[in-house]
């Protein structure tokens, strides 16, 4: 069965812990796909993991990069994955249909911003009554993770 995380970002931004985490899940043997809400943002996901650390970067690619089968981390704006990624993180209130096939499914949002709350709420709710395998993580003061449900 697909776990399903939820992330509840209040003390660092996404930009700030996403590379990690997308890091650790390549360190894994897995293949990733981080699915944005806007065309703009997987913009900003392509310059950030190319720049986030000056000595290493994290290979990806996104639709005019083609080779989609060949990334190791796929940039969309919709529910395709052409790398058979084992992992996928939605960020910007990004919405997936069926989390099955996945090893986990990420949910991040923003708790700064109350839509973005809400709408984790209510995915939460929704997944929750389906039967899924659910747990919600939430910064502490120092930014690190605490599993809270």
């Amino acid at each position: 069965m697909t776990e399903i995380l939820y992330y509840h970002l209040t003390e660092k931004t996404l930009e700030a812990v996403l590379p990690g985490l997308v890091e650790k899940s390549l360190g894994r043997g897995w293949q990733v796909v981080i699915q944005a809400g806007s065309q703009e943002r997987i913009e900003s996901l392509d310059a950030l993991l190319w720049t986030f650390r000056d000595e290493s970067f994290l290979p990806h690619g996104s639709t005019r990069d083609g080779s989609e089968t060949d990334q190791p981390v796929w940039l969309t704006t919709d529910d395709d994955t052409p790398n058979g990624a084992q992992i996928r993180f939605l960020v910007d209130g990004a919405e997936l249909g069926d989390p099955t096939g996945f090893e986990r499914v990420v949910y991040m949002f923003d708790g700064h911003n109350n839509a973005e709350v809400e709408a984790a709420r209510k995915r939460w709710k929704r997944d929750k009554e389906s039967g899924c395998d659910l747990t919600y993580w939430k910064q502490n003061a120092s930014g690190g993770w605490e599993k809270m449900a």
